[in-house]
């Protein structure tokens, strides 16, 4: 189960709390982005409530990436618990090539700085990372079989069947079927608005899956 700043900031960690008793494992999708010694002491708290994945924003440097990882080594051993999964956050499904130019100010293509950002987050010791559906053959060719690659804008297929485009993808940008994100080669899929948007969420979670076993 994910769980995201909106939700984070209403019920805080009872949120986390309430999905362990329902056993779901949880990511912890709050993006931390801060200087080092602030992110490791938030990853630390992250990590004392037993969470499975968390993340951080690959854009605040390798120095605030590495206090990261160290600091859910850490954690984990000091309290006893499983080490969570540490991903990078590269560039955002709602930014395309004129936005990350214009806006953001990075000269390189979507898939170049997604590449590099992933790099220096192995380099910094994380997991893995976050990374729109366009990326993942890039990312699982460059740094191999075992880096975790968790892909958001995830879109169901349209009305006839998982060939099709993706339906209506809201404020996202770079977007893909369950099924070619699987095919590509991610780890985990995030789902949001398709199910909880739904008129009938537990149908749409049963259709996504489905979605999936075509890949």
């Amino acid at each position: 189960m994910k769980i995201g700043t909106q939700l984070f900031t209403a019920a805080g960690p009872a949120a986390v709390e309430r999905a362990h008793k329902r056993g779901c494992r949880v990511f912890l999708d709050l993006k931390y982005h801060d200087i080092p010694n602030t992110v490791a002491g938030a990853v630390r708290e992250a990590t004392r409530l037993g969470v499975f994945m968390l993340d951080v924003h690959a854009s605040g440097g390798v120095a605030m990436m590495r206090a990261a990882a160290e600091a859910a080594t850490k954690a984990a051993r000091d309290f006893a618990v499983a080490r969570p999964i540490v991903l990078g956050v590269t560039v955002l499904t709602s930014l395309d090539r004129r936005a990350l130019t214009d806006e953001v100010g990075v000269a390189a293509s979507v898939e170049a700085h997604v590449l590099r950002l992933a790099e220096r987050a192995r380099e910094a010791g994380l997991d893995g990372c976050v990374a729109s559906p366009r990326e993942i053959g890039l990312l699982r060719g460059a740094l191999g079989p075992t880096w975790v690659i968790v892909t958001p804008g995830v879109r169901p297929g349209g009305a006839g069947g998982p060939g099709e485009a993706p339906r209506p993808i809201d404020d996202q940008r770079r977007v893909a079927t369950p099924a070619s994100a699987i095919r590509a080669g991610a780890d985990y899929l995030v789902v949001g608005r398709p199910i909880t948007a739904a008129p009938d969420p537990s149908t749409a979670i049963h259709a996504i899956v489905e979605e999936m076993r075509t890949a």
